[in-house]
């Protein structure tokens, strides 16, 4: 039978398979003939038969230890694993000796996901046999699987020892590497990542996974064009290895990503469909096309993508986790939370999904702010005023809020003062992600030199989305011309009808309109215009650039009472800059100049600046400061140069959202 045995030895099974059932024709009850096809069966793929085969041996030699040994060995092929842990158990305490008992055990326990046993398991194997080469291969796929477990609790540091291990046994490893450069991801240790990713190429196909790993780092960093540089490398050399499908499609995958990455859409949408036509109805392909939806705000075509993949692969990541994000973008927030909790349910504590799933519900949470500011101009005016605001979602499309603000101003010069204070309630409707209905009513009661009343103020207004990329505003107002108290004296109330318009492109480019038509009181009637077109620099952090024109036109000019200019016209150029807050800290000016036209009057220069600096003391807790200063005209009221500084402080009074119950049912 040693042919047969060589079979065996070698991964021949089919082969050993029809050998041995040559052998048991001639000697059908030759017990090592039955054992040998027993594990030829069950090698090469016939689990079950296998199954069936040892347990008749069993019977019929129940105190063969070697056929119990191939017995529990079966049931691990036939994935019986709770079956085999009670059997191997029974096996150890007749032999606590037997390394093929005590390995078979540890790799029993390693599928039923026990890796702490199973890893003292194993160790007790190599002290049978030290440096049996199954037992150290056994013990690296149970290192691997319990740190990967180590890493779903956020248990890294544990994770990343074990992989050192690893490495230890098997300098250089592949699997133990690439598990190391993405737990160095997870916890944002980009230098160690990036060393761990350069390691690995030490041939020309892992120098291939290397590239892809560096470009995931360097885009991690943000620092978009080394990502794709670094891909455009790994791109030219994987087309000598078009063979290898896993590689090939990995890496066009990770350029398609750079090329998005660096917002080259149009050449993203190209190599995409180069790929379409390789690898038809791949869902990988059609992912990239899902994010290239999200790219471009094409969420609906996105929608579509990920629901393909979903019936395919109703547990891919990308799939689930791709889709909650696109329904969040689209307003669908029920979707959303669906697929985040389905992403959780197949891949227990998976960062991004928890970390979306944070992010939205803290968007339904209540929450309160106080806003204080200090005002003054060149004119005298001194002003303060404090402002307590609070929203309250009631669902993920109703929102309440509220609102009380007190507001005293003086001017030095004259000594005249009046003081507001305004209460308002206010209620939000979202119908879908393509309109939302918002409004506001309230009443100020105002107590000036000569005059003290009581005025109602509200607003209402509809957003809608009409294309992609666009947003749109209409609705009115109803407020007080209230910004010094000699305006306040007067009651002049302001009914203001607005049309905001704002288009964003894909090229960075961006243009943003208001139209107002105010009818007062006073039987004064404004128009007023601002347009601004701008060009985004950079995107982190963001810096725009561009231009900015105001027109304004009064039919009564009244200029000892309020700027009131028959004629108006403000032209300046701006930078703006906000940052994309990636820890505690986040920051943003804003500065323009330009030039004013006022009547008929020369032109005068103009400037404006703004800073504001904020800091998230805790996930609940948030402040921010504030300074603004103008000599626009058109800035005040009264047609002064100002300046304001102010203090912000959000708190999220409640740590879930008052449905959570019906969010966490989905």
């Amino acid at each position: 039978m040693q042919k047969g045995f060589t079979y065996l030895e070698t991964g021949k099974y089919e082969k050993a398979v029809l050998f041995f059932e040559d052998i048991l024709k001639a000697y059908p009850t030759n017990k090592t003939a039955q054992l040998c096809y027993g594990r030829a069966i069950g090698l090469s793929g016939n689990s079950k038969k296998a199954v069936t085969i040892f347990t008749d041996l069993k019977q019929n030699y129940p105190s063969d230890f070697e056929i119990k040994l191939n017995y529990a060995e079966s049931l691990l092929w036939d994935k019986q694993y709770a079956k085999a842990e009670g059997f191997y158990k029974t096996l150890i305490k007749e032999d606590n000796t037997s390394f093929p008992a005590i390995l078979g055990y540890a790799n029993t326990l390693s599928n039923l996901k026990k890796y702490e046993q199973a890893l003292a398991h194993v160790n007790t194997a190599l002290q049978l046999q030290n440096g049996n080469k199954n037992a150290l291969v056994s013990r690296k796929y149970i290192r691997l699987g319990y740190a990967n477990q180590l890493s779903q609790n956020k248990e890294y540091e544990k994770a990343l020892d074990l992989l050192s291990l690893n490495l230890k046994d098997f300098p250089n490893d592949k699997d133990t590497k690439l598990n190391q450069a993405t737990f160095y991801l997870i916890t944002n240790d980009l230098l160690n990542a990036e060393k761990t990713y350069t390691s690995l190429a030490t041939s020309p196909i892992d120098s291939i996974v290397s590239l892809n790993g560096l470009a995931l780092v360097a885009h991690k960093a943000f620092k978009e064009k080394k990502a794709l540089q670094i891909s455009t490398e790994a791109v030219a050399k994987v087309e000598n290895h078009q063979s290898n499908t896993k590689i090939y499609l990995s890496t066009k995958e990770r350029y398609i990503q750079a090329l998005l990455w660096n917002r080259k859409f149009n050449l993203a949408a190209a190599e995409i469909k180069k790929l379409e036509k390789q690898y038809p109805n791949n869902t990988r392909v059609q992912s990239l096309q899902a994010t290239h939806g999200m790219y471009t705000s094409n969420f609906k075509k996105s929608i579509q993508n990920y629901t393909t993949i979903l019936k395919k692969q109703p547990k891919s990541f990308d799939g689930n986790l791709g889709i909650a994000n696109a329904y969040r973008a689209t307003g669908n927030d029920l979707k959303s939370y669906e697929y985040i909790f389905k992403t959780l349910d197949y891949y227990k504590q998976q960062p991004d999904a928890e970390k979306l799933l944070k992010t939205l519900k803290q968007s339904h949470t209540p929450w309160v702010q106080q806003k204080t500011a200090f005002t003054f101009d060149n004119g005298n005016n001194e002003s303060i005023s404090a402002e307590l605001l609070t929203k309250i979602p009631l669902s993920t499309k109703t929102t309440i809020s509220a609102s009380y603000i007190h507001r005293t101003t003086e001017n030095t010069t004259s000594n005249v003062k009046a003081a507001t204070n305004e209460l308002t309630t206010g209620f939000a409707y979202k119908f879908n992600g393509m309109f939302t209905l918002a409004s506001k009513i309230g009443a100020s009661k105002s107590n000036a030199i000569t005059n003290e009343y009581t005025q109602w103020t509200g607003e209402i207004k509809l957003k809608t989305k009409p294309y992609k990329l666009q947003n749109l505003e209409a609705g009115y107002q109803r407020a007080l011309q209230n910004f010094n108290a000699d305006l306040i004296d007067r009651e002049i109330v302001m009914n203001n009808y607005f049309l905001n318009y704002n288009l964003n492109t894909n090229f960075n480019l961006g243009w943003y309109t208001q139209y107002m038509f105010t009818n007062q009181t006073d039987n004064n009637i404004r128009n007023l215009l601002f347009t601004s077109l701008y060009y985004k620099l950079f995107h982190r952090p963001i810096v725009k650039a561009g231009i900015n024109y105001q027109t304004i036109a009064f039919k009564n000019q009244v200029p000892n009472i309020y700027f009131s200019p028959k004629k108006f016209h403000v032209v300046e150029v701006f930078t703006n800059l906000i940052s994309k807050q990636t820890g505690k800290l986040s920051y943003g000016t804003n500065a323009a100049a330009g030039f004013q036209f006022i009547e008929n009057d020369p032109a005068s220069e103009t400037f404006r600046l703004e800073g504001k600096l904020g800091y998230q003391f805790t996930d609940r807790f948030s402040a921010n400061t504030y300074i603004k200063h103008s000599n626009i005209a058109s800035a005040t009221a009264a047609g002064f140069q100002f300046t304001e500084f102010g203090l912000l402080l959000k708190w999220y009074f409640m740590k879930r959202p008052l449905f959570d119950r019906k969010i966490m049912r989905l």
